[in-house]
C-alpha cells in the first residue's frame, strides 16, 4: 500500500450534517492532520460551511477537489449513492479514501472498491467509528473477558416513529429514498449495529432476512428483519421497525451469555448494563463531543502507515452482505 509521509491534508466531499459535529471538526484536532478542502455541490452551501469551520478552501465539484495538488486523502461524506463513485476517483488520484457508512449501496459496489484499492495500493478505510468509543471497546473487553460466559444470543431491537418526509421543511430525506440510500432507514442505522457485531464474533456463516415497506409513508422498506448465525452456534436475531408510536420507541442491544446478559443502546443513552448472579450492574459511559474522532486519529495513523487498519473495506463488506440477505 501507498502510504502517506508528513501531515494529512484532507479534502471533505459532501460537508453536510454529519460533518458539522460528528467528524468535520475532528480532522484539525488530531495530530498531523489538517482539513484543506470541503465541498458540496451547493457553492453557497459549500463556501457557509469552509467559513464556519476556517477551511481554507471549498468547491462544488467533487473531482476538482479530488485532483487538487494540496490534499492527499480524501473523506467521501456524501450519501451512499455516491460513495462508490468518488471513492474510485480518489483512490486512481493516488489519495486514499476515508468512506462513511454504508460503504456502498450494495456488496457489490464494495467487492469494486476493494479492487480498485488492490489495484492501485491505495488505502481504503470505513467510518465504522463506534469501533474506537470507548462504550463499545468497553463491552467487546468484557465479552472477551467472559464476564457472562459463552455468548448464545444477540438480538437487536431498532423501533422507530415514521420518518419525516422532508429535511428542514423543504428537502426531500434521502435516507428514505432507497435510489440514494440503498434501502431506507435500516441501511442508515444498521450499519454501526451488524459492524459491531461482526467486529465482536467475525464473519457470519449463514444470514437470511426480509425487508418490506408495512407503513407506507414513503418508497423504502420501513420493517427489516435478519436472522445470522456465527461461529461458536451463536445466533443473532434482528429486528428493525419505522413505523411505530414515538411512544413506542426502542433502542436496544442485548448479548445473552450462560452466566447473564449484556445490555445497551447503539443511538441512545451511554450506559452499559450488565446482569449475573451478582445482580444488576451498569456502567455510563459518555461518548465524546466529536464521536468520530478516535476512528479519524486511528485512519490517519494508517494511512501514515503506524497501525493496522481500524476498518478495512473487505471487513466492511460483511456488513453489506447481511445488508443485502434481507432485500
Amino acid at each position: 500500500m501507498k502510504h502517506i509521509r508528513g501531515t494529512i491534508n484532507w479534502g471533505i466531499i459532501g460537508a453536510g450534517d454529519v460533518c458539522e459535529v460528528k467528524s468535520g471538526p475532528a480532522f484539525n484536532m488530531v495530530p498531523n492532520s489538517r482539513l484543506i478542502a470541503v465541498m458540496r455541490r451547493n457553492k453557497e452551501k459549500a463556501a457557509d460551511y469552509a467559513m464556519r469551520h476556517h477551511v481554507p478552501k471549498f468547491y462544488n465539484d467533487a473531482h476538482l477537489l479530488i485532483h487538487d495538488p494540496e490534499i492527499n486523502a480524501i473523506y467521501v461524506a456524501t450519501p451512499p449513492a455516491y460513495h462508490e463513485e468518488y471513492a474510485i476517483a480518489a483512490i486512481r488520484a493516488g489519495k486514499p479514501v476515508y468512506i462513511e457508512k454504508p460503504v456502498t449501496l450494495t456488496a457489490e459496489g464494495c467487492e469494486r472498491i476493494i479492487q480498485e484499492s488492490i489495484t492501485y495500493k491505495i488505502p481504503v478505510s470505513v467510518a465504522h467509528y463506534r469501533r474506537r468509543l470507548p462504550l463499545f471497546l468497553k463491552v467487546k473487553t468484557m465479552v472477551g473477558e467472559g464476564v457472562i460466559g459463552k455468548i448464545h444470543l444477540i438480538t437487536i431491537r431498532l423501533l422507530q416513529s415514521p420518518s419525516k418526509q422532508t429535511d428542514n421543511g423543504s428537502e426531500k430525506n434521502w435516507r428514505v429514498d432507497p435510489v440514494i440510500s440503498g434501502g431506507g432507514l435500516f441501511h442508515d442505522l444498521a450499519p454501526h449495529q451488524l459492524d459491531f457485531i461482526y467486529w465482536l464474533f467475525g464473519a457470519p456463516v449463514s444470514m437470511s432476512g426480509h425487508s418490506f415497506n408495512q407503513g407506507k409513508c414513503y418508497d423504502a422498506p420501513d420493517v427489516t428483519h435478519l436472522q445470522v448465525f456465527f461461529k461458536e452456534d451463536i445466533y443473532l436475531e434482528g429486528l428493525w421497525l419505522f413505523n411505530v408510536n414515538e411512544k413506542n420507541s426502542e433502542d436496544r442491544c442485548e448479548l445473552f451469555g450462560e452466566k447473564g446478559k449484556i445490555s445497551f443502546s447503539f443511538f441512545r443513552n451511554p450506559v452499559i448494563e450488565m446482569q449475573t448472579d451478582r445482580g444488576i450492574k451498569k456502567l455510563e459511559i459518555p461518548y465524546p463531543q466529536h464521536v468520530q474522532q478516535p476512528m479519524i486519529a486511528e485512519v490517519v495513523r494508517f494511512f501514515r502507515n503506524e497501525c493496522p487498519n481500524p476498518c478495512s473495506p473487505e471487513e466492511a463488506l460483511w456488513t453489506m452482505r447481511m445488508m443485502d440477505s434481507s432485500r
